[in-house]
């Protein structure tokens, strides 16, 4: 795939050490996907429409900042539901979750508002049928991943964990003419390619989805970091440590021989990463805010020296997710009380 690179603007000269041309390769796409878009818009619309405190089992994405943003507003963040009182109203993450956890939520009368990724749910949706059918399911991911254990829980009795490829040769299934392979969304795609082949060796007769399960914004972003690497001394992937797409980003590049770090902000970049490098790629995960690139971009030419910047744009995103259904009513209400108000009432 070729490249569309767009030249910005250089930045203004900021130093006698920007003299070395030191430049910044900005990677687009990057940051916030469509899914991660959807469920920090279900949270911050719920408690417009219900008023805080809202309740919401694990991290609605994987962002500290976020996170902290959305506690601020009143968001309350629980590990388990048994944290939310009888009655509330509660928001499942963007990661998804599993039957069991849906009849907790019923049992205890919780008003629920599903944030789970439409991406993710095509891979439960998968999980039951497959199931239905009779199949083993050969689950390609990450153990306690909050995605992996909410659709290990759609069909726990013939679902099999499969995080590498050396793990094939440990599992026995049931009927090798009746197996299928489905993914975690935020995984390595080359890592991903080798556990199937793996899987395909033992077990030819082996079965896929009918489209891939990795999302479209973690294989965007991974072409993309593909792209840069051999154009750079340096990535610094922008997300939180527990963000499974951003850790990806930085293996990707790692694999190319290319340093990667993965920094929550630009408090976290270390002055010996940026030791003789001329040429420093960032991008963002997909669950990490634009205004924590922006910061980071500024840190590197004010205290840095990296006086040009270009941006390396890959493909063009223009996905979009509509809202729950348990949101989307009331949420065209809000607009259309928004629109109604007058300008100074606005802000």
């Amino acid at each position: 795939m070729s490249a569309i690179i767009k030249f910005l603007m250089p930045y203004p000269s900021v130093s006698a050490n920007s003299a070395g041309n030191k430049k910044i390769i900005l990677l687009s796409p990057r940051g916030f996907c469509a899914g991660v878009v959807r469920a920090i818009d279900v949270v911050k619309i719920a408690l417009e429409l219900y008023g805080a405190p809202i309740f919401v089992r694990k991290e609605i994405v994987h962002n500290k900042h976020v996170v902290d943003e959305l506690k601020e507003a009143g968001a309350i963040f629980v590990d388990e539901l048994a944290d939310v009182p009888s009655g509330a109203r509660v928001i499942f993450s963007a990661h998804g979750v599993s039957p069991a956890v849906r009849s907790e939520a019923a049992e205890r009368k919780l008003n629920v508002i599903d944030a789970t990724c439409p991406l993710v749910t095509k891979v439960h949706l998968e999980a039951v049928r497959y199931a239905r059918k009779g199949f083993s399911i050969a689950l390609v991911g990450h153990s306690n991943h909050d995605e992996v254990v909410g659709t290990m829980g759609e069909a726990p009795d013939c679902t099999f964990l499969v995080e590498r490829p050396e793990d094939v040769e440990g599992i026995e299934f049931p009927d090798p003419s009746k197996i299928v392979y489905l993914t975690q969304t935020t995984l390595s795609l080359d890592e991903t390619r080798d556990i199937v082949a793996a899987l395909k060796e033992k077990y030819p007769l082996i079965q896929g989805p009918p489209a891939q399960d990795i999302c479209y914004a973690t294989e965007n972003r991974q072409i993309a970091v593909k792209a840069v690497a051999p154009l750079c001394e340096l990535l610094l992937v922008v997300g939180s440590q527990n963000s499974s797409n951003s850790r990806r980003l930085v293996e990707v590049c790692e694999k190319t021989g290319v340093p990667a770090y993965l920094v929550d902000d630009k408090s976290e970049v270390k002055l010996e990463w940026l030791a003789g490098v001329q040429n420093v790629a960032i991008t963002a995960g997909a669950s990490a805010p634009e205004n924590l690139v922006d910061e980071l971009l500024e840190y590197l030419r004010v205290d840095h020296g990296f006086g040009e910047m270009v941006e390396m744009e890959i493909k063009e995103e223009d996905v979009r997710f509509t809202l729950p259904n348990e949101l989307s009513e009331g949420a065209m209400r809000l607009h259309t009380i928004s629109n109604a108000m007058p300008v100074s009432a606005k802000g």
